[in-house]
């Protein structure tokens, strides 16, 4: 299993939440190809399923899981870094 993500594996994994949506068949397995580095179907979906639980907190409380900031830039309880435009993009990928 690899869970840890790097900037660089978010926006491949961004990129391919764009191009892969969720009407595309074996959608995990190709945003894990795209992803590369060892990445499984599983760990790409715990990732995705982790990053709209984030999201969700964000919405409701204006502020991420861990942080005492409302929603600047920083980092989340599992590692994640994502801007106020990051959010932005991951909501409309998440829709």
């Amino acid at each position: 299993m690899s869970s840890s993500w790097t900037d660089y594996q978010n926006k491949l994994f961004e990129d391919a939440l764009a191009i892969y949506d969720k009407d595309t068949p074996d959608r995990w397995q190709n945003i894990a190809r795209a992803v590369g580095f060892g990445k499984s179907a599983e760990d790409v979906k715990r990732h995705y399923d982790e990053m709209e639980k984030d999201l969700h907190h964000i919405e409701s409380t204006g502020r991420r899981q861990g942080s005492n900031r409302s929603s600047s830039a920083g980092s989340s309880s599992n590692g994640n870094s994502w801007g106020t435009r990051d959010d932005q993009r991951t909501r409309y990928q998440l829709q």
